[in-house]
């Protein structure tokens, strides 16, 4: 790694902040946390002077989640993509794909699934220092933005890395020599610190979208007021607080900006326009000047009928949706048509024989569809929106007891859908209920499949069966549930130890 040392005499001071921050979130690490010591004072020292260079530090955070890929359609990164390989919702259909196949046949090591580790914590890291340099700074106009903007950050971060890896290494401070050798903790540990960020964050910011100058926006690319609450609702209900979790979910259903409603459930009529970057369903998305990768991974610009080739694959085409996620897919029992979900947000393509292998037949394959658009701009992934705290309020309320609450945050999702109400009696086919709903509205989004089956201990039971119809040697260990962390981390901090199993 580069070490930066940046000198300022000139009056283009404030500036030069900017590209130095720039430059430090752009910088890549080899080891974990490993930022040099002079690094950690200038930025302390002088780049919270002002509102702009402030803005810079998050800029470049959510730029990073955007072009990284892990939460979108990158074919080397995106953890929701590979998550949904290495359970039940994608079927892999090139297995020369190495990094791929590992995923597929739940054979993942240190060397394919670290990257997301790494890219986090240096993420948590430009966020305590943020918080630190802002918290201090008594020149800035738009303070509690930025603040609450770095807690959101660095509370998201610690969201995924402990439902991940499990233990994990908690820090809070910039401070490079107290870093460098922390031992991991138990992931309550971390739900303690989200869960305390998440509440600052919320007390901090606006119910107001701001853009980077601090200014009202119809843009949902930077977390607001609610945006905090969506995940602080997500972060109970992963504790199995209840009712805090409905109380959150609450607050984002009921939510209003400037006097009107924040977020609606769009109708059935447009349910196919749930991922338009104007859609009013989204709490907050990652907005990109790159064409939408979802887009591209999930093979939405590929024919409706597609050769196999002498290869031994169908060329491009990496991954359809399992068979055992679309066989979930219910009809409206009244008048027999499909879920909406199913007829708008999957699409099919026939995958023809081989010519030269006749074990491989003719046969349909069905393809995730929600982002349909290779136009930059006009989708943007979401990882927050409204349907999502639906569920969570609904499964809060079963779990309490509350069988009608359940019943009718349920049914707002299934009837946009297109089907009946649900026809779940007592409180465990109500959570059934609720947890089937989750797996058909929320798949292939930011990895709720894998967490839901970890959150919910009934991830051995699924994966047993999973990998008897994935074949190609795929087999379950119950201690891949949790991803390893890299090597070189290991070698470079005594204190740290592998996830088990690895």
């Amino acid at each position: 790694m580069k070490s930066i040392y940046i000198y300022i005499k000139t009056p283009l001071k404030e500036l030069l902040w900017v590209l130095a921050i720039v430059l430090i979130a752009a910088t890549g690490c080899k080891k974990y946390l490993d930022i040099p010591l002079p690094v950690n004072k200038i930025a302390g020292e002088g780049a919270y002077t002002n509102d702009k260079s402030s803005a810079a530090t998050i800029n470049n955070i959510l730029g990073n989640f955007s072009t990284q890929g892990y939460f979108d359609g990158s074919a080397t990164n995106n953890l929701c993509f590979f998550t949904g390989l290495y359970t039940d919702e994608l079927q892999n259909l090139n297995i020369t794909f190495a990094n791929q196949n590992l995923y597929y046949t739940n054979a993942i090591n240190a060397g394919n699934t670290g990257g997301l580790w790494s890219n986090l914590y240096k993420q948590i890291y430009n966020a305590n220092l943020t918080i630190e340099g802002v918290t201090t700074s008594n020149t800035l106009t738009y303070k509690n933005q930025w603040l609450g903007e770095a807690y959101f950050i660095r509370a998201f971060c610690f969201f995924y890395l402990a439902n991940y890896y499990g233990d994990v290494v908690i820090t809070s401070s910039s401070d490079y020599l107290m870093n460098k050798d922390l031992p991991r903790v138990a992931k309550t540990e971390a739900y303690k610190l989200i869960t305390a960020d998440l509440l600052k964050a919320k007390e901090l910011l606006s119910n107001e979208y701001k853009d980077g100058n601090g200014l009202s926006t119809t843009g949902r690319g930077r977390p607001n007021k609610f945006t905090a609450a969506a995940l602080l609702a997500r972060t109970y209900l992963y504790t199995e607080d209840w009712s805090n979790a409905e109380i959150q979910a609450n607050d984002v259903i009921t939510a209003t900006i400037n006097g009107a409603s924040a977020y609606t459930l769009l109708p059935p009529s447009d349910i196919d326009k749930v991922f338009l970057s104007a859609s009013k369903e989204t709490i907050f998305n990652l907005g990109s000047t790159r064409i939408n990768q979802d887009y591209v991974i999930y093979n939405n610009n590929m024919p409706a009928i597609v050769d196999y080739n002498a290869g031994g694959n169908w060329g491009s085409v990496n991954v359809a949706i399992s068979p055992m996620l679309i066989s979930v897919f219910e009809k409206n029992s009244t008048t027999l048509a499909d879920d909406l979900r199913k007829t708008y947000w999957i699409r099919s393509a026939t995958m023809k024989a081989s010519t030269t292998n006749p074990v491989i037949p003719a046969q349909i394959k069905y393809f995730p569809n929600k982002y349909k658009s290779s136009v930059v701009g006009a989708e943007n992934i979401v990882l927050f929106r409204l349907a999502e705290q639906y569920l969570i309020r609904a499964e809060a309320r079963a779990r309490r007891n509350n069988l009608d609450g359940a019943k009718a945050d349920l049914d707002m999702i299934r009837i946009r859908a297109g089907l009946n109400g649900t026809n779940a009696v007592g409180q465990t086919d109500m959570i059934n209920a609720i947890i089937r709903e989750r797996r058909v509205e929320l798949f292939t989004e930011s990895s709720h499949r894998f967490l839901d089956l970890k959150r919910t201990s009934t991830i051995d039971a699924v994966m047993n069966l999973v990998v008897t119809q994935k074949g190609n040697g795929a087999t379950w260990n119950p201690l891949k549930q949790n991803f390893p962390i890299p090597v070189n981390d290991i070698l470079a901090n005594p204190k740290l130890r592998q996830t088990e199993g690895y």
